[in-house]
């Protein structure tokens, strides 16, 4: 279960800006995923509480926010939508299609004491 490593990782960012910001507690917690990015939003919720355990964000309330995932067509260059990761331009059919959005993970927003 990779979320674990994901949820280790962002427990470390949120120590450092902790530092760099002066604050000690996260209450709650944003995180944007991907349409794309092969994160389980269930793995995620279900280990949080784990990997939080005795950090800064022990007691925060985690919650998602899913980005829809789009690529520009490298055949008529417009922007189309993606349910899977190849699929073919919704709006000429060409079988290329570059990802712009829905693959990443990153937190979003925070509110810190």
């Amino acid at each position: 279960m990779h979320e674990l490593s994901l949820l280790e990782n962002v427990r470390t960012i949120l120590e450092n800006h902790a530092k760099e910001q002066n604050f000690l507690c996260v209450e709650e917690i944003t995180l944007a995923i991907g349409a794309l990015s092969c994160v389980e939003t269930e793995a995620l919720a279900f280990a949080f509480d784990a990997v939080m355990k005795n950090s800064l964000a022990e007691h925060a309330q985690l919650h998602f926010k899913i980005i829809e995932a789009q690529g520009r067509c490298l055949g008529c260059g417009q922007l189309t939508v993606m349910e899977m990761l190849y699929d073919a331009c919704q709006h000429c059919g060409h079988p290329r299609v570059d990802v712009v959005t829905g693959l990443e993970m990153k937190i979003t927003e925070l509110k810190v004491s």
